[in-house]
């Protein structure tokens, strides 16, 4: 029989595909279904704070409810991302299937309240826990249980976002940094794509982003055909988008550590954190920077819709957008870091249009894409993801934009579970199989040793 498979081997890759099709099947519609029900609940709850927005002074007490539903609730959950990948890396405890009600509800409290959060970590959780439940029922191996929670995370992000493509490769690229491991490739781009046809069959539409610019065809060497003077601006631009998804990881990770240091008393961490974001809201005298932020109510507002237009964002948008998110999601609160991730690169883009000349539209998607490259090492899945959202005209300035902000934001991200496969420079090898929390805490270790000289 080994010798039949060995020498018909396209048999038992059409069997092992029809195999996990069949397992994928009911986890996509089901992490499909799920995120549609959580992004159609997110729609409410956002378009009722902005009804009322004075519940934005609740603030502080639902960072509390947050707090005692994990107490009580959540077991190992709080983790939220970094478990699942934990899960992968290294099997242990498992996925609770509670992870799911519990993130989604919180999720929910946060953005009623005004907190500004995303909703990829939301819909990721609702995947690993509900691929997670699969595996325990029909009781998979250890390595079955890592590939279907690969395809958990597939079916969230694809379902969330509407970028079926994007979500297979995130869900491969994500694990690691430097390595893609194809053998859930399939699986995973599967799982993606029937969630997201699930969600859109609920009746769920994603935001449509446009950048109009599109190159005209310039020669100017005979082996050249773009505007030169154009990528110089993007590789310039892909540098800040890197650091700037450097500077995010670490001021997220910073307040976290700080907060649950320095407040002892635990449940008062999300009521201080509400009150500092209330603070900032009426210093600068706009809710511009709470919730979402895809599209704004208000005459004139920042969103991320508005970034794509000359005027759209101040010059500072997209560092208030920054120190919003890594307050609210540092001090306990619950979300996703991905959108306000789009925002601080499209408002981050849409300043440096501004200054050096280059198309705003332009500017800012990629300023949307390569921030969020900086910021989970997912160069390739942000590059695909450009393609998806804004269509395949400007190719090249995507992956200029995406691969220079992965190698600028240093072994750093917002995943610190997320481990180091292969080093991006040489001379950094002994960061190689280490989680970039390990990298980070040698790294401030190293900082001190240094300043104490």
């Amino acid at each position: 029989m080994k010798r039949f498979r060995d020498s018909f081997e396209q048999i038992s890759i059409a069997t092992h595909l029809l195999k996990w099709t069949l397992y994928v099947i009911p986890i996509s519609v089901t992490v499909g279904s799920l995120v549609a029900l959580f992004l159609w609940l997110l729609e409410k709850v956002t378009y009722l704070h902005w009804q009322h927005q004075w519940l934005l002074f609740l603030l502080p007490l639902g960072g509390v409810l947050i707090y005692f539903l994990y107490k009580y609730l959540g077991k190992n959950s709080d983790a939220g991302n970094n478990l699942i990948m934990d899960e992968i890396h290294q099997p242990g405890g498992g996925v609770p299937a509670r992870m799911a009600p519990l993130v989604l509800a919180a999720t929910v409290i946060t953005h009623l309240f005004g907190g500004s959060a995303g909703r990829e970590g939301t819909a990721v959780q609702i995947g690993g826990s509900i691929a997670n439940f699969f595996a325990r029922t029909l009781h998979f191996s250890k390595e079955d249980v890592k590939m279907l929670l690969m395809t958990g995370i597939a079916a969230g992000f694809g379902a969330v976002f509407g970028t079926p493509i994007t979500g297979a490769i995130f869900a491969l690229e994500v694990l690691a940094v430097g390595r893609i491991k194809h053998d859930a490739l399939m699986p995973c781009f599967i799982a993606s794509l029937l969630a997201d046809i699930t969600s859109s069959a609920w009746g769920i539409h994603h935001t449509h982003y446009h950048i109009l610019f599109s190159e005209v065809e310039k020669t100017y060497f005979s082996f050249i055909h773009f505007d030169f003077v154009l990528l110089i601006k993007v590789i310039v631009a892909g540098t800040l988008f890197g650091l700037v998804g450097f500077t995010f990881a670490e001021v997220s990770h910073t307040i976290k550590n700080y907060s649950n240091r320095w407040i002892k008393t635990k449940w008062l961490i999300p009521v201080i954190g509400g009150v500092i974001i209330i603070g900032f809201t009426y210093l600068l005298g706009t809710q511009d920077y709470l919730g979402l932020g895809v599209t704004n109510p208000r005459s004139g507002g920042v969103s991320i819709v508005s970034c794509f237009n000359e005027g759209g964002a101040t010059r500072f948008s997209w560092l208030w957008k920054l120190l919003f998110t890594a307050i609210t999601l540092g001090m306990g609160f619950k979300g996703g870091e991905v959108t306000p991730l789009f925002f601080i690169g499209a408002a981050l883009g849409n300043a440096i249009a501004v200054v050096s000349g280059a198309p705003v539209d332009l500017m800012a998607g990629l300023g949307f894409i390569a921030v969020f490259a900086g910021a989970t090492n997912t160069p390739i899945a942000c590059t695909i993801m450009g393609a998806e959202l804004f269509g395949t005209h400007n190719l090249l300035y995507y992956a200029v934009a995406c691969f220079t902000a992965y190698y600028f934001s240093g072994h750093s991200g917002i995943y610190h579970a997320q481990r180091v496969a292969v080093s991006k420079v040489n001379t950094l090898n002994h960061h190689t199989d280490k989680t970039l929390h390990e990298v980070r805490e040698k790294r401030i270790k190293n900082r001190k040793t240094w300043l104490k000289r």
